[in-house]
């Protein structure tokens, strides 16, 4: 997973933006899309991790269903994977699948 850039970690996303609440720690926010094979994988992935840690929050965004966010983050593809701070930061971002040591790692720079 690599550090956010610029304008990415600037803005901070609130549970309206996503959907479901942030976690009290950190929160891992993943774009998926309907079809995407490697989602699904990263779903387990997350969930697993935010099972494991407590005050991790696993959240899943439809990209299609949330156009104008994606465009605004400058999400590419899907799956992406952000890492919030306990204030809904972004402090890591990551494109495709996640091994979870990496997002176990990832979550030292969140909390």
């Amino acid at each position: 997973m690599t550090a956010a850039r610029g304008r990415e970690s600037a803005r901070r996303l609130e549970a309206g933006d996503l959907g479901g609440p942030l976690g009290e720690r950190a929160t891992l926010v993943q774009f998926s899309s309907a079809f995407c094979q490697p989602c699904r994988a990263t779903r387990r992935v997350l969930a697993d991790v935010a099972a494991m840690v407590p005050g991790v929050a696993h959240v899943e965004i439809d990209a299609e269903g949330a156009l104008e966010l994606v465009r605004e983050l400058r999400i590419d593809k899907t799956p992406t994977v952000l890492v919030l701070d306990r204030g809904g930061r972004e402090v890591r971002r990551a494109a495709g699948q996640p091994r979870k040591a990496d997002v176990i790692a990832a979550l030292g720079a969140a909390v």
